[in-house]
């Protein structure tokens, strides 16, 4: 078998081995790319590509030179645009008017930049936030000052319309740099098949292939330079030029010297490059150590062959230096959902507590304020979070909205009721203005002040109207008020100063009352008789004073009649005796005339007893405590039944002096 067979068999070899590599690892990325893709809508930190994910995943070497099946699957996957840097690369700038959105917007519609896709989507989150919260702090402002939540409207925003304009100008300008590098990788896919249809027509013989060197070598020049071509193209593209450069080297014959200082210089190369990617490990930013080992890994798979006992070892280093950056490229990102996770626990709970907020009763307006603030103290909070899991991101903001809509719909209702209750009352209170005003000027004082006072006791039974309102409503009413009692007072000024004297003077009498229960002299029942007619000629005393020197008066009074055993009956009765003697001579007629009289004298008293202890078992069962008037009752109950047992001791006197005549 002769050297090209040798070549051909070997090129097939290779073929094989990197088919096999190449499929394991597009079936990662594959997984990979069903993982970390992100939902759309989301506005959730990119995942890493897919080329960024497979372009340094772990391969084995092949056969004759260990990078083979690293080169294909990052070829294979070159990403058909320039990729986005991650959220990570670099601190976002922070935007905090709409303004600061706006003029971004306007630097990247209108300049020459390329518009990245990432800052894009980023400014319209912003923006779109700022303009919801300034439209519910407009209608918060119309609620709070007593505008009807169905009436109000929402406002146009020029900044929003400004906003989309300038965002349908970056669409299109996106959309046009777009097919610029569509159109750019299909003239690279043609630069690059030429290239690979030249270096395969240099590997027909070693004759031809030694001749051609420097030709090849300008031609690996310009595929280095060549850059991204269509990615559905970029796998076979890869394996096609691979093939052809190996066979190319396989059939070369140049003398030992000058492929030793070819394979010395790369192998120098290639070990700068596993220093750089070790060196990466030191890196602090993991996301940019990602990037910078994809640029380390396009060098490499540029570079060519080392020696061939070399291969294998210069590979594993850069392998080894790869994978460490790798295991950190995928720990910090499972250190994000992590995040994201813990994040969901935390908006879950928040909502949990919105929700248990919008359920509770109100209890007033001031309850509504406290609990208005609990919810912008969470909102404030829910800020502070970060994303959840891309799948249940929009999901959990959703029912976080709900909570919140569902707490101020309930909240806009309740001030829209207060509002209608609110204007019941204040017509309520207008009538009660209307009838005092009427009354402020009448004379008929005692009546006037009776309604005046039922008037003030149904103000208070009214409910709350709007501050401004009220306080003039209730100056209004209480000037009406003030301006009768005023007259009132000083057309009574006089009768008042009466009623003080009155009080006075039976004050007086009271002390002297108690001074005769104490010294208990000679003609104690005459003098108390005096007094207590005294005391019952003395006109009123005031009304608050009243019942209090009531009760001070027949307390003493009850006192002197027990102690001191003052007994009027029985003195009357020893009187009507003494005179039955004179009205026995004057005929039997006159005893039984008296007689008669003082039987229907009897019987009416005993039905007037029997009507008074009726009246008291009714009070005694309605009332919780005696009051004066039970305690008048009592007293006049036992009046009447000392009378009534005095007119049957007359009647059994007259009886008596019946039998002695007979």
């Amino acid at each position: 078998m002769n050297s090209q067979d040798n070549a051909l068999e070997q090129a097939k070899n290779v073929e094989n081995i990197v088919k096999e590599t190449a499929e394991e690892v597009v079936s990662q990325v594959e997984n990979t790319v069903a993982e970390a893709a992100p939902e759309a809508g989301s506005t959730e930190p990119e995942k890493p590509a897919a080329a960024e994910v497979a372009a340094v995943a772990e391969e084995a070497p092949a056969a004759d030179e260990a990078p083979v099946a690293d080169e294909e699957a990052a070829a294979a996957e070159e990403p058909a645009d320039e990729p986005a840097p991650a959220a990570e690369e670099e601190p976002k700038k922070v935007y905090k008017t709409k303004a600061e959105i706006l003029e971004r917007v306007k630097e990247i519609a209108h300049g020459e930049e390329t518009p990245n896709k990432e800052e894009v989507d980023n400014l319209k989150t912003i923006f779109y936030k700022l303009h919801i919260a300034e439209r519910e702090a407009r209608m918060k402002e119309y609620l709070d000052q007593g505008g009807d939540p169905e009436k109000y409207q929402v406002q146009p925003d020029e900044d929003e319309e400004v906003f989309k304009a300038e965002m349908s100008v970056i669409k299109e300008k996106r959309a046009k740099v777009f097919m610029e590098q569509e159109a750019e990788k299909q003239e690279n896919l043609k630069k690059k098949l030429a290239i690979i249809e030249q270096i395969k027509n240099m590997v027909t013989s070693p004759e031809e292939a030694n001749r051609a060197y420097q030709d090849f070598k300008k031609l690996q020049t310009e595929w280095r330079e060549i850059k991204s071509v269509p990615a559905d193209r970029a796998n076979e593209l890869w394996r096609s030029y691979q093939l052809y450069v190996e066979q190319f080297y396989d059939l070369l014959k140049l003398n030992s010297e000058a492929r030793e200082y070819d394979f010395r210089k790369n192998l120098e190369l290639k070990t700068k490059l596993c220093e750089a990617a070790e060196n990466l490990a030191n890196e602090s930013d993991v996301i940019s150590a990602f990037h910078q080992l994809q640029k380390l890994h396009q060098e490499y798979r540029e570079i060519g062959p080392v020696a061939k006992e070399l291969r294998e070892e210069i590979w594993t280093r850069f392998k080894a230096a790869s994978t460490v950056i790798n295991k950190r490229h995928q720990q910090h990102f499972e250190n994000l959902r992590a995040r994201e996770e813990e994040n969901l626990q935390k908006k879950t709970a928040l909502c949990e507590r919105v929700e248990a907020i919008a359920n509770e009763e109100s209890k007033g307006a001031s309850d509504w304020e406290r609990r208005t603030k609990e919810i912008m103290e969470i909102q404030a909070e829910w800020k502070t979070i970060g994303f959840a899991p891309q799948k249940m991101n929009v999901k959990i903001f959703e029912r976080f909205r709900a909570a919140c809509d569902e707490f101020f719909g309930k909240k806009a209702q309740y001030f829209k009721d207060l509002k209608q209750r609110f204007a019941e009352n204040a017509e309520k209170k207008k009538a009660l203005v209307a009838q005092a005003q009427a009354l402020q000027d009448s004379t008929e004082w005692k009546s006037t002040t009776d309604k005046l006072i039922a008037l003030q006791k149904e103000w208070k039974t009214i409910g709350m109207v709007p501050k401004k309102l009220g306080d003039q409503l209730w100056n209004d009413f209480l000037g009406a008020c003030n301006k009768f009692f005023e007259a009132r007072n000083a057309a009574t000024a006089g009768t008042r100063n009466e009623e003080h004297a009155n009080l006075q003077k039976k004050r007086d009498i009271i002390a002297k009352l108690k001074a005769v229960a104490e010294e208990a002299g000679d003609n104690v029942q005459e003098t108390v008789q005096k007094l207590v007619e005294e005391y019952q000629s003395v006109g009123h005393v005031p009304f608050r004073e009243k019942d209090k020197v009531y009760k001070e008066y027949h307390e003493v009074l009850d006192k002197l009649y027990k102690e001191l055993n003052i007994s009027t009956a029985r003195r009357r009765l020893d009187s009507f005796k003494s005179n039955l003697k004179d009205m026995a001579r004057r005929g039997e007629d006159a005893l039984d005339n008296e007689r008669s009289r003082l039987m229907r004298r009897y019987e009416s008293m005993k039905a007037e007893i029997q009507t008074y202890e009726n009246n008291l078992g009714f009070l005694n069962a309605s009332s919780k405590k005696g009051n004066s008037l039970i305690d008048e009752m009592n007293r006049k109950v036992q009046k009447l039944k000392d009378d009534c047992n005095l007119v049957r001791e007359k009647i059994k006197a007259i009886d008596a002096e019946n039998s002695e005549k007979e």
